[in-house]
């Protein structure tokens, strides 16, 4: 079951409730620069988590300036789109209401998954960077924690991507194998502590190198684990090697 800390009591919650009723995400992001991107990318993994947990989400973004570019910049960055948030009156019935918003931001009913702030050492490059690599450097900090997009941050991305992709497509040419369940224990439970994504990227860290498994179940492992990552961890497939 995946918990979050409720930025308002910082007691862990459920969330989503109990029956799988539906579960409102809304995302606040106050403009178009690189926290506000944060602030989507958290709402994004909530919505991935939820989803892979069985849970039925309705996943909205409200207020903003520049929202036109930061859709753009969002869907770039692997982000799945949010609907306009409707009339508070407005409802499908959910059962459960999550707001993701910068720490500090407006008070909130419901629970309140706070994020941090994400620091570019030059905001007017950030288009400049392989979207992929700006997700795995953002993913690399857990959302309460501050993150710091400088040169040796953004480099450490980019080698892991690269080299994670091309072992994905190494693996995929061998005999597929299962994810060991102990392994997929490590991942659920990592991204369902208050999606704690740097201990995923841990596991994926400890699976790339450890000895005792087989190629074609670390290919499984990615390729799960990506559902939830959203690195397109799989896009050199059939490529030459």
């Amino acid at each position: 079951m995946l918990r979050i800390i409720d930025a308002r009591s910082g007691e862990p919650v459920d969330a989503a409730p109990a029956r799988r009723g539906l579960t409102r995400v809304e995302v606040h992001a106050p403009g178009f620069d690189t926290t506000s991107l944060r602030v989507l990318l958290v709402a994004d993994l909530l919505v991935r988590a939820l989803e892979l947990g069985g849970t039925p989400v309705w996943a909205l973004l409200t207020g903003g300036r520049q929202r036109a570019e930061l859709r753009a910049s969002a869907a770039a960055l692997g982000i799945r789109p949010f609907e306009d948030s409707p009339d508070v009156s407005a409802g499908l019935g959910e059962a459960q209401l999550i707001h993701v918003a910068l720490e500090g931001g407006a008070a909130t009913d419901g629970v309140r998954i706070d994020v941090a702030p994400a620091h570019s050492e030059d905001p007017d490059t950030r288009d400049d960077i392989d979207p992929g690599v700006l997700r795995l450097a953002l993913l690399a900090r857990h959302h309460s924690a501050p993150a710091r997009l400088e040169a040796a941050a953004l480099e450490e991305a980019r080698v892991t991507l690269a080299r994670w992709r091309g072992a994905v497509a190494r693996w995929a040419r061998l005999p597929s194998r299962p994810v060991p369940d102990e392994v997929r224990g490590r991942l659920r439970d990592a991204w369902e502590d208050d999606l704690d994504v740097p201990r995923v990227l841990d596991v994926l860290h400890h699976v790339e190198t450890g000895p005792e498994l087989p190629d074609g179940a670390r290919f499984e492992t990615y390729a799960y684990a990506d559902r939830l990552l959203g690195l397109d961890l799989t896009r050199d497939l059939g490529s030459p090697s």
